[in-house]
């Protein structure tokens, strides 16, 4: 009797010992799955404002192409040009005088 109650403790310590383990498994998967969903929801909403970033950078250059277009199929170039040359060359007229406000840095 004392070989059949030593045996049976035996096998309720390590079906015990199995539960807990299983438990304890689950318990670290949930919570992994946890973890990785917060974090993939983190980078989704940064990878969405980078997109609208994006998204506005390539508005802004579709617009400039636009008014490039324009300028080439137009017959006169050169108001475009001496336009470039002015604001964004730096380039003036022999005759002309530039002031330049100095007190603002």
């Amino acid at each position: 009797m004392a070989l059949a109650n030593k045996n049976k403790n035996d096998a309720d310590k390590k079906l015990l010992f199995n539960r807990g383990l299983v438990k304890l498994a689950a318990i670290s998967v949930i919570i992994g799955c946890g973890v990785l969903i917060v974090t993939t929801e983190r980078d989704c909403a940064e990878k969405e404002k980078e997109l609208s970033k994006i998204q506005a950078e390539i508005t802004s250059y579709e617009e400039e192409n636009a008014e490039l277009q324009r300028v080439l199929e137009s017959d006169d170039i050169s108001p475009y040009m001496e336009r470039v040359a002015v604001e964004e060359r730096g380039y003036a007229y022999p005759d002309e005088r530039r002031f330049y406000d100095t007190s603002r840095d």
